[in-house]
């Protein structure tokens, strides 16, 4: 559930949805207890760091849009090196919709100034696929990771799908 925020952890671990009067309550004390925590024990996928390594030695550029509010992602990419090699990270809260809206990818393409369909969007989960098709880009669906017991990431209409790093340097090398 780590992949569905706030919302789907409170869900999980108390059947509490936002409509619940202790929701916000709850939501904030959840949001408290990560943020104190979040750069402890944060790690990067195995073979990411190869893949964010090759893609700079082709002189490409790479970003990060994600749904955290910037009150995380800022922390998180600054503790975290490989981040520095990110030309764009777009939070949740840098536009004024989320994903699956696609203003924030297409934030991230005009901060790469890069035009969205010479972009591929790798996501863990269908609201990725669903903006990055909004935004004209191509899509990969990352099938490792953080996803849920009930997702089927066939069913997300990704033009690509990937079970790990690697494989998205082979589609990159076939595009």
């Amino acid at each position: 559930m780590a992949g569905a925020g706030a919302r789907g952890m409170l869900a999980e671990a108390f059947g509490m949805g936002p409509d619940h009067p202790d929701f916000a309550v709850m939501r904030e004390e959840f949001f408290v207890n990560y943020e104190t925590r979040m750069t402890e024990q944060t790690t990067i996928f195995e073979g990411v760091p190869e893949l964010v390594r090759q893609i700079l030695e082709r002189n490409m550029t790479w970003g990060v849009v994600t749904n955290k509010a910037a009150r995380f992602t800022e922390p998180l990419t600054q503790a975290i090196p490989l981040f520095a090699t990110a030309s764009a990270v777009v939070s949740g809260d840098t536009t004024p919709h989320a994903k699956p809206h696609p203003a924030p990818l297409l934030e991230a393409a005009a901060r790469l100034c890069v035009p969205p369909e010479q972009c591929i969007y790798v996501g863990d989960d269908e609201r990725d696929i669903v903006a990055g098709l909004a935004a004209g880009m191509g899509t990969v669906a990352a099938t490792y990771g953080y996803l849920g017991a009930k997702t089927d990431p066939a069913e997300w209409g990704a033009h690509a799908a990937i079970k790990s790093p690697s494989e998205l340097l082979q589609l990159l090398a076939n595009a």
